[in-house]
């Protein structure tokens, strides 16, 4: 799992020293080991495949106006310290943190994208401008399961540049990009790069797994979250959301992000509209069957998802899937046996769990998908409900 190692969450956090100046005396030393020379990028270089190619400073000019910087304010109360205070007599205190990251005009009605993970359990929410002057923004919608939010400023019409958004699906590998974003408080700091890979899985706050992520090399750091990912075109194509970090560093290592702008459209159409989004869920957890392992473990079939859980008070539960009862560890690797293989979903073949989870995306809480499944010897269909997905998908 690429996000493992990753930082769930590039928001730069600050606390109550940011509000005494303590923050602007502190430094962080980067260390370079024998890296090879590289020669920079000319601000003029352009992108190539595109229909009108623009330079990084074309692309800067016309969208950084519209990038905005967003301080998330939460009060958080901590406990004494016990060797400090064994008896307790200080009492819990409460104190200020401000989380920074990114965000973009959405519209001329003062829609802004971020992510959830920035204005998670914030109590004030602002946005600032090229100008620098805070603005109060309110949290129109938040949706935990793709790390999406939507804010909103009343301001005039004319002060917003809102961005234009892109085709996700017509991304390919190795096309240009850049970001725009506030790396570590540096505001509207851009960096360039390719895209590095397709198709990726990522995990949101909740759990919640994100398809169809894009991968990139162009330089994300603490801060750029909720940032826009920009093609040649310097339309939007993702939200930089994450980066994968090193045991020594939790900064940029060239692996990052970004949440496909077709998902993020889709989610911020429902939050303005109502403030949420619905997700349907089915109510298991799976593992897909390879060849080998049906072959090691003489299964019924040769393809399918091994349901390993199946979560109380779900769709699943109440048409009665069975989860494993053993988990078998073969060279480090555990596999759920002994319960039911699902092999269809709606008359289509399964072979992996992105399968299972299209299908049932394209339909709504309430409606049925039908499983074949297997068990034993036996085969069955099943017509499960689909019910909401919880704000944690563990089960």
């Amino acid at each position: 799992m690429l996000a493992a190692a990753g930082a769930v969450g590039a928001a730069v956090t600050l606390g109550a020293a940011a509000a005494s100046g303590a923050l602007g005396r502190s430094t962080t030393t980067v260390r370079e080991i024998a890296a090879p020379t590289v020669a920079s990028e000319p601000e003029s270089a352009s992108f190539a495949h595109t229909t009108s190619p623009l330079t990084i400073h074309d692309i800067y000019v016309r969208d950084a106006p519209g990038v905005v910087q967003v301080t998330a304010t939460s009060r958080v109360t901590t406990q004494p310290d016990p060797f400090l205070d064994p008896f307790g007599f200080g009492g819990a205190t409460t104190q200020t943190q401000e989380a920074l990251g990114s965000g973009f005009v959405l519209d001329k009605a003062g829609h802004i994208v971020t992510n959830y993970h920035v204005v998670q359990g914030a109590s004030r929410v602002e946005v600032s401008f090229s100008n620098q002057e805070r603005l109060p923004a309110r949290v129109i919608g938040r949706d935990p399961s793709t790390d999406i939010a939507v804010l909103q400023v009343h301001v005039s019409s004319r002060a917003l540049t809102p961005l234009t958004l892109g085709d996700s699906d017509l991304v390919r590998v190795g096309d240009s990009v850049v970001a725009i974003g506030n790396p570590l408080g540096e505001d509207r700091s851009i960096t360039s790069g390719i895209v590095s890979a397709l198709e990726r899985r990522i995990y949101a706050p909740n759990g919640a797994p994100i398809d169809h992520a894009i991968q990139t090399d162009a330089a994300l750091n603490h801060g750029n979250s909720g940032g826009p990912l920009l093609d040649a075109n310097g339309q939007v194509i993702g939200v930089t959301s994450q980066i994968q970090t090193s045991g020594a560093s939790d900064g940029n290592i060239g692996i990052g992000f970004a949440i496909p702008v077709n998902t993020v459209e889709s989610v911020v159409a429902q939050l303005i509209a109502s403030g949420h989004v619905v997700h349907p869920f089915v109510g298991v957890q799976a593992r897909a069957i390879t060849p080998a392992v049906a072959q090691l473990f003489r299964l019924p079939v040769s393809h399918g998802l091994l349901v390993s859980s199946v979560c109380k008070d779900t769709g699943a539960s109440k048409a009665g899937l069975h989860g494993a009862t053993q988990q078998v560890t073969v060279a480090g690797d555990t596999w759920p046996l002994g319960g039911d293989i699902i092999v269809k979903a709606d008359g289509s073949a399964i072979g992996s769990v992105d399968m299972l989870r299209q299908i049932v995306s394209q339909k709504k809480p309430g409606e049925s998908v039908q499983l074949e499944v297997v068990r034993g010897d036996k085969h069955m269909t099943l017509n499960v409900k689909l019910g909401r997905q919880p704000l944690t998908t563990r089960c």
